[in-house]
């Protein structure tokens, strides 16, 4: 029986899962390792990961995946080795935006700067100031910011010696299939997310920042199609990993890329949402005009989506961080003794939509790029000691991070906030004129984190006007179904996402709408004053 694994690469764990290509069905999965990955922090604002230990939690993941199929039906070895003969694709998911550097025998020079540190912010936005906004904007469809670019800027600038061994420069996902094939390999859509794509050149390289920065074009490896043949899994990496050689390596993406794809999102109208730590909204555009006319696309990420439409990313670090503080600094108990987040949930309910007045901003965990890369904190507003309650809190948490999520789909659907001139219009008016025009249909999520919430789906839901679809599915499981797809396993999209599990539908509540949209007006209303 021939089947997909699929590999999600994260800054936390790796996670494999097999997937049955007839049935569509997980068969098995398994995650290394189980408590957080360790990120080095040397300094303020770092974050660095070494690459081979992802190459060590792969071969652990793929040994317990192993014993979990040969478990399960208390199968014998036999079969379980005939599995892995059975393996006939492999497809990566990966974390976005980190660098790895290469030497000229394609080993690490240093630890990967991932994506959560932060010391190429200043060398970004010094080249968005030096080749000019209007260009960064209509070439880039980005400021140059804090991506791969500029933090291989940082290494040039600061570790010079270092900088010159460097033979390729990669993503967390393309060194992860170096060590499977032995391809020193990148694609487009990385490329976009690294910020050496321009959207305007007929070479794809983004040769102006390239030149800016002072890099050899010959650091990039050669690209590989997203779907399609990448590779083949080496004699050394199959002897390492207990698989065989020769598996096709047929497809690769980033996380949130990915993400969009487990969904079943590839066309406009379309939104993937997760609402972890992090909370993310990434909507489909078809063409750069739709980007470029915007005139806040300096507060999203656009880049390239596995179909080569454009991804347009709208981050909100103070997601589901802000519901566990909550959590465990309302009832400070232990965390056997806390109440659960369902029995919150609850007591939540208890408080009309909209929190009676109290609006919470979330932006606690970090710079948001939406609040132009600024970090202002989250904070609480419009609390009364004689009316409101801990319970009031858990609301307007909750509330409030739906209302950052929406703030981004306001952009990425228009490239303007809707109704940023209608402060005193009336909440029927508002939410008239926030839904006439709307051109996002769904909104594509895994029932998981803050989607297992009523409260928050729900004021998403209605605060938008947009229909929420809960899959089951995941980043490991969506990369094994798009290596079906690169291998040719799967016709067409259609095909590949058929078995793809609708769990619910969450539709907007016309109770909600004018008691949200009252509440969300007054929410974004505060950020001026926030933001000075």
């Amino acid at each position: 029986m021939p089947h997909l694994l699929g590999i999600d690469l994260g800054s936390s764990s790796v996670k494999v899962s097999l997937v049955d290509i007839d049935s569509g069905a997980c068969i098995a999965s398994a995650h290394y390792p189980e408590s957080e990955a360790p990120i080095k922090a040397l300094h303020p604002g770092w974050a660095e990961q070494r690459p081979d230990s992802w190459w060590e939690y792969l071969k652990e993941c793929v040994n317990a995946l192993m014993r979990k199929c040969a478990s399960a039906d208390a199968i014998t070895q036999s079969h379980n080795n005939a599995i892995k003969e059975d393996i006939v694709a492999i497809g990566i998911s990966y974390q976005m935006h980190g660098l790895v550097c290469l030497d000229k025998d394609l080993q690490p020079l240093r630890d990967a700067i991932i994506w959560c540190d932060s010391r190429g912010v200043p060398y970004g936005e010094r080249a968005f100031d030096s080749l000019g906004h209007e260009y960064c904007l209509s070439h880039l469809l980005n400021s140059p910011g804090n991506f791969t670019a500029a933090k291989l800027a940082w290494v040039k600038e600061n570790e010079p010696a270092l900088f010159d061994k460097i033979r390729y420069v990669m993503l967390p996902g393309d060194y992860l299939a170096l060590r499977l094939t032995g391809v020193p390999a990148t694609t487009a859509c990385g490329l976009s997310e690294m910020m050496l794509w321009d959207y305007s050149a007929e070479s794809g390289m983004a040769a102006s920042l390239m030149d800016y920065f002072g890099f050899p074009k010959e650091i990039i490896p050669p690209l590989v199609p997203t779907f399609g043949e990448q590779g083949r899994v080496t004699e050394a990496a199959a002897k390492e990993l207990g698989l065989k050689a020769g598996i096709p390596v047929t497809y690769r993406a980033g996380d949130q890329p990915n993400n969009a794809l487990s969904l079943n999102v590839f066309n406009p109208g379309e939104v993937a949402a997760t609402a972890g730590t992090s909370g993310v909204v990434y909507g489909i555009k078809e063409s750069v005009n739709a980007i470029t006319q915007s005139h806040n696309n300096t507060l999203i990420n656009t880049f390239l989506h596995v179909n080569h439409n454009l991804g347009v990313m709208h981050c909100v670090n103070g997601c589901g961080i802000l519901n566990s503080w909550m959590r465990r600094t309302l009832w400070p108990t232990t965390e056997s003794t806390a109440p659960t987040y369902e029995a919150l949930n609850d007591l939540a309910s208890t408080v009309p939509a909209g929190s009676e007045g109290v609006s919470v901003i979330p932006f606690g965990n970090g710079a948001e790029r939406v609040m132009g890369n600024r970090d202002i904190g989250a904070s609480i507003h419009g609390l009364n000691f004689n009316r409101h309650t801990r319970v009031h809190l858990l609301r307007a948490a909750q509330e409030g991070i739906a209302f950052a999520l929406y703030y981004g789909m306001e952009i990425i659907e228009n490239g303007k906030l809707k109704n940023e001139n209608s402060a005193d219009a009336s909440a029927t008016n508002a939410i008239t004129q926030s839904h006439s025009n709307t051109l996002i249909k769904t909104i594509h999520a895994g029932r998981a984190n803050m989607f297992l919430s009523p409260i928050f789906r729900d004021t998403l839901a209605s605060i938008s006007g947009v229909t929420i679809k809960l899959f089951d599915t995941d980043g490991s499981v969506g990369a094994a179904r798009g290596a079906g797809l690169g291998a040719g396993i799967y016709a067409s999209t259609d095909e590949a996402f058929a078995s793809l599990k609708q769990l619910a539908v969450i539709e907007p509540r016309k109770d909600y709408s004018a008691p949200l949209m009252d509440a969300y007006q007054r929410w974004k209303e505060l950020l001026p004053s926030i933001t000075k």
